[in-house]
């Protein structure tokens, strides 16, 4: 299991857990995470589970790839931290997790 913490712009904090495998954005929908509408279903194929990994994991989450970047380009507000949560790949190396929701998706 992987820890994963959730930041709303107010600054709430939820802790979740997330089995190796399943998606973040996976994670946020099965525990009802505010703010990752997840329209799509994790098809890469909107920007509504857009996050912005937290500096010390965007290493680890790694770079977003092709399909990732052109639909970043509707998200709102894109910043260098800026990733679908549906693209980033729960592993126990991402123990401890922190992301950051958008004031607002898409």
């Amino acid at each position: 299991m992987a820890t994963i913490t959730f930041i709303q712009k107010d600054g709430t904090k939820c802790v979740v857990e997330a089995e190796p495998g399943m998606t973040v954005m996976e994670a946020a929908v099965k525990n009802s995470i505010p703010g990752i509408a997840a329209e799509c279903g994790g098809a890469c194929a909107c920007a509504t589970c857009h996050v912005y990994v937290d500096d010390a994991w965007r290493e680890a989450t790694g770079s977003p790839q092709q399909m990732e970047e052109d639909m970043l380009d509707f998200a709102f507000d894109i910043r260098p931290s800026s990733r679908l949560s549906c693209q980033i790949k729960v592993t126990e190396g991402l123990d401890g997790l922190v992301v950051r929701i958008p004031d607002k998706q898409f």
